[in-house]
């Protein structure tokens, strides 16, 4: 059986999500954050050395990062749905946003999330707060936020020319874009057409049952 090395809010939403869309039987192992610094628990450094989530182990078989493990579950469990065929220029797409969602996307929306927490943290002292105000604040003003504005009008771009990254049927690639879409909304507005993206997405019976699976996720938005 599949186990889910499950970390609360965290991309391992994902791999339940995608469980539950192929109908496939799974256990959740569930880890939780360190209240202070939001980190993974050491105990996850059992099942793999990085100590991150997602994990999941399937038999004898360990695979960790989201991708990697997205692709491993459509190909051993997904019988020919939610990917593509080979050949078409679907594929082409999907293959594109499958790497695309952690290669490009996330980066930026992680500098953002950097940029804001640091000058809050209380292992800064108080009076270098103002300064990192200041600095971390001129960083993503003029640097990130131009570039989170940029990737959030190319998804727009996309989804203006089909349903779903990939064209008219979910797949992959929708459940990995996800995650950057969520990220996304928290740290400001999407444009109204990725709004209602992600709340079809969202309307999933699939996606429902993986929340009651997965238990309370704060990345999704108001």
């Amino acid at each position: 059986m599949v186990i889910v090395h499950h970390l609360n809010n965290s991309r391992s939403q994902r791999v339940l999500w995608l469980l539950e869309e192929l109908g496939v039987d799974y256990e959740v192992k569930r880890y939780e954050r360190d209240p202070k610094t939001m980190l993974a628990p050491p105990e996850l450094r059992a099942v793999h050395p990085l100590g991150k989530s997602p994990v999941i182990t399937d038999g004898d078989k360990t695979i960790a990062e989201t991708g990697a493990i997205v692709d491993y579950l459509i190909e051993t469990y997904g019988g020919g749905r939610l990917i593509p065929p080979v050949g078409s220029p679907e594929r082409l797409r999907y293959n594109y946003w499958m790497h695309y969602a952690e290669g490009s996307a996330m980066p930026p929306l992680v500098m953002k999330l950097i940029l804001t927490a640091v000058p809050k943290s209380p292992l800064l002292p108080f009076f270098l707060k103002p300064v990192a105000r200041l600095l971390f604040g001129g960083v993503a003003k003029n640097y990130v936020d131009p570039q989170i504005a940029a990737h959030v009008g190319f998804w727009a771009g996309a989804l203006e020319k089909s349903a779903y990254f990939a064209g008219d049927e979910l797949t992959g690639a929708d459940i990995m874009m996800s995650f950057p879409l969520e990220a996304a909304q928290t740290r400001g507005k999407l444009p109204p057409l990725l709004n209602g993206y992600l709340a079809g997405l969202h309307d999933r019976p699939a996606y429902k049952r993986a929340l009651e699976r997965g238990g309370p996720y704060t990345l999704l938005g108001d």
